[in-house]
């Protein structure tokens, strides 16, 4: 099974003066809410997992609903053989997590893990239910913790285009 999660960092705080109800999108995805994220096989007991203090938890959310949406393009879904490839980034590294559909299965693997690890591997429904599901929880939780985030219309946005499945 998939797990999600984050860890907000407490070496890179969100600035003090920030108006998280206006906050613009690039803020939103970039600049706010540093820590580090994992994508863990809670069946196998492995994971992928930051350990930088300052990737943009919000924005790996919405980066992994767009790539759940980009592995899903072939009109043929669980039956293509793809394979489908796309990656996600890291803007302050050069290190990648990589994702392979094939039928209805996804791999995923990351630049910083050894080469003799296997990948993870998990059902494509399970991905975007996940992924979608994570997001939505993330929100909550930041929402909880910063004054005006809810009223962002930036966040309006993106849990309409990305609702739980």
């Amino acid at each position: 099974m998939l797990d999600i999660g984050y860890a907000l960092s407490h070496r890179f705080p969100d600035p003090p003066q920030t108006d998280y109800r206006t906050a613009d999108v690039r803020a939103l995805r970039h600049d706010l809410f540093s820590g580090d994220v994992y994508l863990a096989d809670t069946t196998e007991d492995r994971e992928l997992a930051t350990a930088w203090g300052w990737v943009p938890v919000l924005d790996f959310a919405w980066a992994l609903c767009d790539i759940a949406e980009q592995l899903d393009r072939d009109p043929l879904g669980s039956r293509s053989p793809g394979p489908h490839r796309t990656e996600l980034d890291f803007t302050e590294s050069a290190d990648l997590l990589r994702f392979t559909r094939r039928f209805g299965w996804v791999e995923i693997t990351a630049d910083w893990s050894r080469e003799t690890e296997r990948p993870l591997s998990f059902p494509f429904t399970e991905l975007r239910r996940e992924s979608r599901d994570f997001l939505h929880d993330l929100i909550a939780d930041l929402t909880d913790m910063h004054d005006g985030l809810a009223d962002n219309p930036a966040l309006w946005a993106l849990t309409a285009r990305f609702p739980r499945v």
